[in-house]
């Protein structure tokens, strides 16, 4: 019996005139005669050449786009241009036929909002091959890095009672019966009859329960899924998506900036070093795409050349007031080219100011500290000056903010006061303030939002053709 083997070895072969099996779906079928054969194990195609004449008419009638198939044959190299090996076809088993009529994917180029609405489907195109392929490294990479620094790796909940963010935006978690939900006396809802006795939503960040863990085991990280209920239908926005959140005890903002920096450059390095023909495509299909588009409106680097952008450089550190003096006395400010203009020191940042800083001013990734206490978290550490915090966020070009994080506040009574500023009440977060009363110690993390990490490393426009089935406002298909 022959062993089946992986199109993407066998492409690299040079076992000539030997017996080979291979399994995977038809890309085209040409003359009757020439089957281009996919088996997901690379972006390629491994050509199959029919014995037409000997080869009943009615399989050849079966071998269609989308056709899963069996064939056993003989390893051979190749007469024909683009390709080093054939296959000569012995004997083709049909697994699975496929409608060529009815076949969404047929042998031509389709367009990313076609293939979001058959995103069971588009995984078989070359680009979904290559981006998730992407996505798998990456994934890979920011284990083996935290691994390698030895950090441990929790599972923080799904489910939970607190709003680690403070912005409102969760869904809920419930059992209630909808039609008969049970009411209070000043009729609202009893949630003390809900599965868990209170309100409970699904998790926007595993920031808190990491921080406990920091408390034990010194470095901690999460990888897990949190969800946003925020009305937005953005190319930037998803409901569901992947958080990587490290917390370090006993590191200050400073070691919290350059254990990012070290992050990024490492999973971007994997990236590039064992998804060369995957980025080499994306990089090829991109610069395509820049072609359509208006001179002005072109990027100064391609794909490759933007990630080697980041490895190449150590990123630039400022604080946010510097920050708002450059962005005010920029030439796009004062030209009232910025959608937002920057007039008075406190302004949020939005993309443009932060891509104006990486791209045209610095020509780096920018790491941002020390912005207002008004724009920030309540858990982020005060300054001194009693008016910033110790945060950072990391700016990265075609992105923006890329990750956001603070030296965490360890002191009970301030983060108290915080509290009580932004009405959040102590007894919903007892257990936190826990970790302030027994053995507290200046810690620092960060968050970083898997599917922008694998837009930006990828070149996708578009957050919805990062992850496998994309959530959104009016958007739960698959």
């Amino acid at each position: 019996m022959i062993k089946r083997e992986k199109i993407k070895d066998l492409l690299q072969s040079t076992a000539f005139n030997t017996e080979v099996k291979v399994m995977g779906w038809v890309r085209t079928f040409r003359n009757n005669q020439f089957i281009a054969l996919n088996d997901g194990s690379c972006m390629g195609n491994i050509q199959i050449v029919v014995d037409f004449a000997n080869t009943p008419e009615e399989l050849l009638k079966r071998i269609t786009t989308g056709a899963a198939l069996a064939i056993e044959g003989t390893l051979v190299e190749s007469l024909g241009k683009g390709q080093k090996v054939d296959i000569k076809a012995r004997h083709i088993e049909i697994l699975g036929d496929s409608n060529a009529e009815e076949y969404p994917l047929q042998p031509k180029k389709h367009s990313l909002e076609f293939l979001r609405e058959k995103a069971h489907l588009r995984f078989r195109t070359n680009t979904f091959n290559a981006v998730f392929k992407v996505r798998h490294a990456l994934a890979f990479a920011i284990h083996q890095f935290f691994n390698e620094q030895g950090f441990v790796y929790m599972h923080t909940p799904v489910i939970t009672a607190s709003d680690a963010e403070g912005a409102g935006e969760m869904f809920r978690v419930t059992t209630l019966d909808f039609d008969n939900t049970p009411r209070t006396e000043d009729g609202k809802v009893d949630f003390k009859e809900d599965f868990f006795g209170r309100s409970t939503n699904l998790t926007v960040s595993g920031q808190l329960e990491g921080e406990l863990a920091a408390m034990a085991f010194g470095q901690i990280y999460t990888f897990g899924p949190t969800f946003r209920a925020e009305n937005s239908n953005t190319t930037r926005h998803l409901a569901e998506f992947w958080m990587i959140e490290p917390e370090v005890a006993f590191a200050d903002l400073e070691n919290n900036m350059q254990l990012a920096e070290d992050m990024m450059k490492y999973v971007i390095n994997y990236a590039l070093t064992h998804c060369k023909d995957e980025l080499a495509f994306l990089n090829d299909r991109l610069l395509e795409e820049e072609k359509q588009k208006p001179q002005q409106e072109r990027s100064e680097l391609s794909l490759l050349e933007k990630l080697d952008f980041c490895l190449a450089n150590d990123f630039e550190r400022l604080t946010y007031t510097e920050a708002i003096q450059i962005l005010k006395s920029s030439k796009p400010n004062q030209k009232k080219q910025f959608k937002y203009l920057i007039d008075e020191w406190g302004a949020d940042l939005q993309s443009e100011h932060e891509r104006y800083l990486v791209e045209k001013h610095f020509k780096k990734p920018v790491i941002l500290t020390d912005y207002p206490k008004d724009i920030k978290s309540f858990y982020m550490r005060m300054n001194d000056d009693g008016k910033t915090v110790a945060a950072m966020d990391i700016l990265f070009p075609g992105i923006g903010e890329m990750i956001g994080g603070s030296q965490r506040e360890e002191r009970l009574d301030k983060l108290t006061e915080r509290m009580a500023e932004m009405n959040i009440p102590e007894e919903e977060l007892w257990w936190y303030l826990d970790t302030r009363r027994f053995g507290s110690a200046p810690h620092a993390g960060f968050g970083l939002g898997f599917e922008r990490l694998v837009l930006f490393v990828t070149g996708m426009t578009n957050i919805r053709d990062v992850i496998a089935f994309p959530r959104f406002p009016k958007g739960a298909e698959f």
